[in-house]
């Protein structure tokens, strides 16, 4: 075990190799993800998950419901405005009568 261990500190090309495939790993998923195929995998990937998360009623790997509230703050914000103008507007209508 330690001869294991004290050939793996002194040799040291499994980092290197481990660096280089991450690196050509990440260029060809950048590739990848914009062809055919790889839309093609991805929605595949997507349709499981979704009938894995249904089947097996995985709670956690569904996103919640705002989420798109974190990810847009402008337009969560210009919602918001939006929707106090139109609560306004609809009691000023409705004590108006």
């Amino acid at each position: 075990m330690m001869d294991m261990i004290s050939e793996m500190a002194s040799d040291r090309l499994w980092i290197y190799t481990g660096i280089a495939g991450s690196i050509f790993g990440a260029a060809f998923l950048t590739y990848f993800k914009d062809t055919r195929a790889g839309l093609w995998c991805y929605e595949k990937f997507d349709e499981t998950m979704d009938y894995l998360i249904h089947y097996l009623n995985w709670t956690w790997l569904q996103p919640p419901p705002d989420v798109w509230r974190k990810r847009y703050p402008h337009i969560t914000k210009k919602i918001d405005d939006l929707e106090k103008r139109v609560k306004e507007l609809e009691g000023r209508s409705y004590s108006g009568k």
